[in-house]
């Protein structure tokens, strides 16, 4: 079985993924608040825990994996947009969930096993905060239902922060109904215009934290294996999942393994609406931007490191997408051909490509792998290509491959012009090792006036078509 290790924030190293039980594998990943579009920083762990879904799926099996991904449907933004737009919050939620959910399919996410809405759960959460004051881990107050965030003495573990720290130098809410300015809100009261449920301590709502602690433990247990999130959301969401699930559950951990992927910016600056940098995944789209571009571009940084969204980055993976969609399109790759390659044993991971991305979902290096399985000749020697080309999630419906342009030449990238590039670059790797430098440099320029991009790495060289890609520059095919 495949080795997968993965960076854990919880030990701040990365280890050997060894699920609880190999059967049900589990992973939490936190999601939106529904009230507007999502923007693209949105859309990069929907995009990263996809692949990792799509990887434990790979390696312990479809019906083996368990993925909970939630809508956030109860919140004061939500009640904001409400009463200044004048619709009601169900007409709200209802239409920016869905919108939600179209968008995040055209960037090639699959739909997690279960995808709850908080307001589903709000007997579980009831439940969770009884649990807790009854354990003298939370506290009412006026209306209020509050964790007592000194209970818990390994609270600030996940983050490496220190209470007295915190208390010190942190914006926190001072309230004459805090016994502490640390502890969070578990419940607080409902107006009449707000929405409320009736609960021992009033009519009123859940705070934000617990909404995940009870839906991870009604769908996934007290202890799973995996919660993933963005970075931003590590202090004080995640912190305070811990303490609150760990406190209810009487429990020494609520997941196994704490995972977080790092923002995203624009142009090298943090996207804002005051920089006017700021846009949505519609946006993108509504401009004619694939989604597998927007896919690529997410996929081609570590999840680890900071993501830079760039015109340059953008119309790489057009280029890329042009490429590779014509080189399966020209092979045939279709439903009964996949149906023979497995059948004669060629439909399944390459070794390397899934090597590089079990490596704590390394996806740059195993975009860069699908750049030399590009290189396959037939339909038998490109199937591991194709293969990650649907792991990725690149290609969902072997019936419908994108028709890709992304910019012009796209109708070009034919099984003979691939072969052409092949053999200008075979030649001039083969002048290069003789030195025959003036036949490398004639090659090179034949390459760069057909705008080939040339890519050399480790030795190996990788090429996509430019925007100004121009096949009839390529000599004889």
């Amino acid at each position: 079985m495949t080795e997968i290790k993965l960076y854990n924030t919880k030990t701040r190293r990365k280890e050997l993924f060894e699920p609880i039980d190999a059967d049900n594998v589990r992973m939490y990943v936190c999601g939106p608040t529904v009230y507007d579009r999502a923007h693209i920083g949105n859309a990069r762990p929907v995009i990263v825990f996809d692949v990792l879904f799509r990887l434990l799926r790979h390696v312990y099996g479809e019906k083996h994996v368990t993925y909970v991904r939630n809508f956030t449907d109860v919140d004061d933004k939500i009640n904001a947009r409400a009463a200044e737009s004048g619709r009601s919050i169900g007409e709200i939620t209802g239409e920016t969930t869905q919108w939600y959910l179209d968008d995040m399919a055209e960037v090639g996410a699959l739909e997690p096993t279960h995808m709850p809405r908080a307001t589903g759960y709000i007997g579980e959460m009831i439940a969770m905060i009884e649990a807790l004051i009854a354990k003298d881990h939370a506290y009412a107050a006026e209306g209020h239902a509050l964790f007592r965030v000194r209970s818990y003495e390994n609270y600030g573990a996940l983050s490496g922060r220190d209470v007295d720290d915190m208390i010190a130098g942190a914006r926190v809410e001072v309230a004459p109904y805090k016994e502490d300015p640390m502890d969070f809100v578990l419940w607080k009261p409902s107006s009449e215009d707000q929405p409320g449920w009736d609960s021992p301590w009033g009519r009123g709502r859940p705070g934000w934290h617990i909404e995940c602690s009870a839906m991870a433990k009604a769908l996934l247990g007290d202890v799973f294996d995996i919660h993933g999130g963005g970075l931003d959301l590590q202090f004080p969401h995640h912190e305070d999942e811990i303490a609150q699930s760990c406190c209810a559950n009487g429990t020494e951990e609520m997941a196994r393994f704490w995972m977080h992927n790092e923002m995203l910016q624009v142009e090298g600056k943090k996207m804002s609406k005051s920089l006017g940098n700021f846009f949505t995944v519609r946006d993108l789209l509504d401009q004619g931007v694939h989604g597998m571009v927007i896919r690529l571009v997410m996929l081609g940084t570590h999840y680890g490191k900071p993501m830079d969204w760039t015109e340059k980055k953008k119309g790489e993976a057009e280029a890329a997408l042009r490429k590779w969609y014509g080189i399966l399109q020209g092979h045939g790759f279709s439903p009964a051909l996949i149906k023979a390659l497995k059948a004669e044993g060629h439909w399944k991971a390459d070794p390397e490509f899934l090597g590089v991305l079990a490596n704590d979902l390394n996806t740059s290096g195993a975009i860069s792998r699908l750049h030399v399985m590009a290189k396959g000749k037939t339909p038998a020697t490109l199937a591991g290509f194709a293969h990650a080309m649907q792991m990725l999630g690149f290609v969902s419906n072997w019936s419908d491959i994108p028709m890709f342009d992304g910019g012009e030449g796209g109708a070009d990238i034919t099984p003979e012009v691939a072969k052409r590039v092949d053999a200008l670059l075979a030649q001039r790797a083969e002048a290069r090792a003789a030195k025959d430098w003036a036949l490398a440099d004639e090659v090179r320029d034949i390459l760069n006036a057909a705008g080939v991009q040339v890519t050399d790495v480790g030795g190996q060289a990788t090429w996509t078509p430019g925007p100004d890609f121009d096949a009839a520059q390529l000599g004889d095919l």
